[in-house]
């Protein structure tokens, strides 16, 4: 039986406390970038230069466009040290990475190429909402946002995520593990258009599988590092709890849970943004010059409810592992693919509560691995 490697975990560990120092040193950043504009009055300022630079800046949309790639852009870059270290030089401090500096430079660029225009036209519906709807803008950007996730769980997997790793069907050599689940699929009520193996050694040596898409673009997609480390058992069991999730209908669950959150969300930004017109002249809400303001609401909104946006999502996960216990059977596998998940991701399996509570999307793996033996006590 697989067994948690000490070293390992102490090296988790320190992995862990480090990355969460970057996160606070990221948030803090981010929370300070939006104030320095809110106090410095640079937002008005930047909206006066764009304005007498040209006249086609008298278009909303192409001010709006020139206001958020400004803004957008002078943080993507003052904040590309931190995510330089937590990206690239933390992962190969602790021997995680296989990426190389070229690689992730790439990364960063396509990453900027595909989310400038998304962010560019998710900030002009927005604006859009905000000059026509008055003060319910915030109820159709919420069913904007609520479309686009829609959308990009069903996109995503055609036309994001193989610019980023190249996706093949499992050959021969691995029918049999194919065969398998796909018939665990079909178990669980979900026809997937197939099994794909994915490049992911060439940026990690960490593992992962997914089931991701909806409808004719859903698939079973392994990291070549989990089909290359784990046993077809482990794998079966990991992706019996991505099933999990098809199975309790997770998709829509949390798109529903995430848009209504999101409905509130901007409901108690359109309340803030009344008191920030007043309190720092702008012209109204539709003004993008109080973008900085608008950034700085929805992301208080953000960390305040990271934490109840983390419990639900460790509420469905587990439920996602009893299913795969269940439609499995192999509650040890069950418990070896975790602890080799441990080894392998080196990734902490007892945080404190209240990084669990803070931080965890998922339950912490000591609790999913236990989960899994106690289960295989009481099935006996």
């Amino acid at each position: 039986m697989t067994e948690l490697d000490a070293l390992r975990q102490e090296k988790a560990r320190q992995y862990a406390r480090i990355s969460r120092r970057l996160w606070i040193l990221s948030t803090g950043f981010g929370g300070a970038y939006v104030l320095a504009w809110l106090m410095a009055g640079w937002g008005p300022v930047l909206q006066s230069w764009l304005l007498e630079g040209g006249s086609w800046f008298n278009n909303p949309w192409l001010l709006v466009a020139g206001f958020g790639l400004v803004f957008g852009g002078i943080y993507f870059i003052a904040e590309l040290p931190i995510a330089y270290y937590s990206g690239y030089v933390l992962p190969h401090r602790f021997d995680q990475s296989t990426q190389t500096f070229r690689g992730w430079i790439v990364d960063q660029l396509k990453g900027l190429a595909i989310g400038s225009p998304i962010g560019l036209l998710l900030l002009e519906l927005l604006y859009a909402a905000l000059r026509v709807s008055g003060d319910l803008w915030w109820l159709w950007a919420a069913i904007g946002m609520m479309v686009f996730n829609v959308l990009l769980s069903n996109l995503a997997p055609v036309l994001i995520m193989p610019i980023f790793n190249k996706y093949v069907p499992l050959g021969e050599d691995h029918s049999e593990l194919s065969e398998r689940l796909l018939a665990l699929a079909k178990q669980a009520g979900t026809r997937v258009q197939g099994v794909y193996k994915f490049d992911m050694s060439r940026r990690t040596k960490s593992a992962n599988a997914a089931l991701v898409g909806t409808g004719n673009t859903r698939r079973i997609v392994l990291g070549d590092t989990l089909i290359d480390e784990f046993t077809p058992d482990e794998i079966e069991t990991i992706l019996a709890h991505e099933l999990g999730h098809h199975v309790h209908r997770d998709i829509p669950v949390l798109i529903a849970f995430g848009s209504i959150s999101t409905t509130f969300g901007l409901f108690l930004a359109s309340l803030a943004m009344r008191w920030a017109v007043g309190a720092f002249g702008f012209a109204g809400v539709a003004d993008v010059a109080a973008l900085p303001a608008l950034a700085a609401v929805l992301g208080l909104y953000g960390l305040a409810t990271l934490p109840l946006d983390n419990a639900v999502s460790r509420w469905r996960e587990g439920m996602a592992d009893q299913y795969a216990l269940q439609a499995t059977g192999k509650s040890q596998a069950f418990a070896s693919a975790f602890v080799r998940l441990a080894n392998q991701n080196l990734a902490e399996v007892d945080p404190e509560r209240w990084v669990v509570w803070l931080f965890y999307s998922h339950p912490p793996l000591e609790q999913r691995i236990a989960a899994a033996r106690q289960w295989k006590a009481v099935a006996s």
